[in-house]
C-alpha cells in the first residue's frame, strides 16, 4: 500500500508557500503540491480554507491546516528540529526573526509590481528596512545562527530568492548595501532549496507577472542597483 503524502495546496508564486515547502525539503519530509487557480477557486478548496488563501497543508490523515504560521508550527512539531537543543530563549527569537520575514513577503510582492519610479523607490525605502534589521542581526555566518541551517533562514528564503531573480533579470538590487544579507542569499541557494522548493518554471511564472509591462521593473528602464498578491497567509 502507497503511503499518503502531506499535500500542499499552491500557487507557484507564492511566498508563503516557498517557506512551507522549503521547510519540508529541507527536513526530508515526502510532499505533493496541488497548484490552483486563484481567479477560478475550486469549491474542494474553498471548503477547507476559511479564509480562500494559501498555503493550506493537508496531513497524511486528510485533516487540512490553514495559514502559513500554524503550518510551520506543525511541522516543527512532526519532524526533528533543524537546530538542536535551543534554549526556550532562542526558540523565541527564532520566531521573531521569522515573522520579520513573513511580514513583508507582501510588501515585496508590491514592490516588485510597482509601476512606476517614484512607487517603485517609496515601497523599495519600506523594505530595505526588514534588509537593514537582519543586516545588523546577523552574525558570521553562514546562518542566521551560525554553522547550522534553521528556520529563521527559510523563513527569509523566499524574499532573498525573489531578490536575486530580480537583480538577475533587471540589475536591480533589493540587497544593495547589505553585504551580509547579499553573502546570506548566496548561502541559502548554494544549499538548493530555492530551487528545491518551487515548481519547475517558477521563474518564468514569476518573470511574467513581476516583470510583465505594466511593471517599472519589467519596463527596463530600471537597470541600476538600488538599495500583489493578497491571496497568500
Amino acid at each position: 500500500m502507497i503511503k499518503p503524502l502531506i499535500k500542499i495546496v499552491s500557487f507557484k508564486i507564492c511566498p508563503f508557500v516557498q517557506r512551507v515547502t522549503a521547510m519540508l525539503e529541507a527536513r526530508n519530509i515526502p510532499y505533493q503540491v496541488d497548484y490552483i487557480s486563484l481567479s477560478d477557486k475550486p469549491q474542494w478548496f474553498l471548503d477547507i480554507s476559511p479564509t480562500g488563501q494559501v498555503p493550506v497543508l493537508i496531513t497524511e490523515a486528510g485533516e487540512p491546516i490553514f495559514e502559513s504560521d500554524a503550518i510551520s508550527e506543525y511541522i516543527d512539531e512532526i519532524a526533528p528540529p533543524l537546530e538542536a537543543d535551543l534554549t526556550p530563549v532562542t526558540r523565541a527569537r527564532n520566531r521573531a526573526w521569522s515573522y520579520q520575514a513573513s511580514k513583508h513577503y507582501l510588501v515585496q510582492c508590491s514592490t516588485m509590481r510597482s509601476a512606476d519610479k517614484d512607487t517603485l523607490a517609496e515601497r523599495s525605502a519600506n523594505l530595505s528596512k526588514a534588509f537593514a534589521r537582519v543586516e545588523g542581526e546577523l552574525g558570521e555566518g553562514p546562518f542566521f545562527n551560525g554553522e547550522t541551517l534553521g528556520n529563521v533562514d527559510l523563513a527569509w528564503l523566499p524574499l532573498l530568492d525573489r531578490a536575486r531573480i530580480i537583480t538577475k533579470h533587471t540589475g536591480h538590487d533589493f540587497l544593495g548595501g547589505f553585504p551580509k544579507v547579499k553573502a546570506w542569499q548566496q548561502t541559502l541557494d548554494q544549499t538548493g532549496l530555492p530551487a528545491k522548493s518551487v515548481a519547475e518554471d517558477f521563474e518564468q511564472a514569476f518573470t511574467d507577472f513581476y516583470l510583465s509591462d505594466q511593471t517599472y521593473l519589467g519596463t527596463g528602464k530600471c537597470q541600476a542597483p538600488q538599495g500583489g498578491c493578497d491571496t497568500c497567509c
